[in-house]
């Protein structure tokens, strides 16, 4: 009676299987079977596919272990578990190695950065790429960096415009008159805004006379810091009066009117484009020609080294301000333009 109950136990078992767990099953024998029938029976070799199915097998059916013959069930483990780490290695792959790539626009800005600030590092620039919305890591900022061989220096430039405001040229220049007469004009221009700040002429130049005319020009404590000129002996014999108005005189070497450039490009501007178009009369004639294109130079002249704008800056007029009217200057020799409402 037993015997014969145990033989009917597989029966029932089977009986009370769910339809879908039979499907499974009867997938998972035909496999199999299919496997065996393949070229090398004694010996079957299992393909990718083969070793997907019965990993997709283990992870939806419970009873797989079962209906496997031609494998061990460790050795579908051993599949599933080297299937794990070939997906994971597939989704951390990197397209590219190593670090994102940074924009050309912004590879661009940090070499701009670093050469024209040459005291800044990684973290300032990185802190004004941060203000600007650009998010680059700052460690990779030094592989953009522009590197230096010196430690960082100023340029020329950026020390010379530090110390303009604080730099006077001084420079003389020869007028002949209708009777060839020749008048000595002394001229200083300050080195900020190219502007004329005093001029005077006289037919013979003296030190007295250089020494009255800076104390014109420098009236109480507005004297400058430095002041440029070359080696006339009327202006070296001036030495004293700098002195005691704590000037520090800059002379230029012998010879090289080039180290006092700005005096002379003013000096080469005035006669270009005034006296050499013009003879003068007399001193109040030569005065009155002075005044009026020292003060077109100071108002209407533009001038390349301040970006062109003139040296006493005026607000720009749209065309919404009205029509444009020319005001001769120097008898038509220049004109001013400026816009007048209607």
């Amino acid at each position: 009676m037993l015997g014969t109950l145990s033989d009917f136990i597989p029966f029932i078992t089977e009986f009370l299987k769910s339809h879908s767990a039979l499907q499974l099953e009867n997938k998972a024998l035909r496999h199999q079977i299919n496997v065996l029938k393949r070229k090398n029976p004694s010996r079957p070799r299992l393909r990718s596919w083969d070793r997907i199915l019965w990993i997709v097998l283990y992870r939806i059916w419970s009873g797989w272990k079962n209906a496997l013959v031609i494998v061990q069930p460790e050795t579908v483990v051993k599949w599933h578990k080297e299937g794990f780490r070939l997906f994971w290695k597939w989704k951390s792959r990197n397209r590219r190695p190593g670090r994102p790539l940074v924009s050309y626009e912004v590879r661009r800005l940090i070499r701009q950065m670093s050469l024209e600030n040459p005291l800044w590092g990684a973290p300032r620039i990185h802190g004004e790429l941060l203000k600007m919305g650009y998010h680059v890591g700052e460690t990779s900022l030094g592989k953009y960096m522009v590197k230096t061989t010196k430690p960082p220096s100023q340029t020329w430039r950026t020390f010379l415009d530090n110390h303009a405001d604080q730099i006077v040229a001084m420079d003389f220049f020869t007028v002949p008159t209708i009777c060839f007469n020749v008048f000595h004009v002394l001229i200083l221009i300050d080195h900020e805004r190219r502007k004329i700040v005093h001029f005077n002429m006289t037919s013979n130049p003296t030190s007295a006379w250089v020494m009255q005319q800076i104390r014109e020009a420098f009236p109480w404590d507005s004297s400058p810091r430095y002041l440029l000129h070359d080696r006339d002996p009327t202006l070296m014999a001036c030495q004293s009066v700098f002195k005691a108005m704590y000037i520090e005189p800059v002379i230029t070497a012998p010879r090289s009117p080039w180290q006092n450039a700005i005096a002379e490009r003013v000096i080469g501007s005035l006669r270009r484009e005034c006296l050499d178009h013009i003879i003068v009369l007399n001193r109040e004639h030569l005065r009155r020609i002075l005044s009026s294109y020292i003060e077109y130079y100071h108002g209407q002249r533009t001038h390349l080294s301040l970006k062109k704008d003139y040296p006493v800056t005026r607000e720009i007029q749209l065309p919404t301000s009205g029509k444009i009217i020319a005001h001769p200057i120097l008898g038509g020799l220049h004109h001013q333009y400026k816009r007048v409402a209607a």
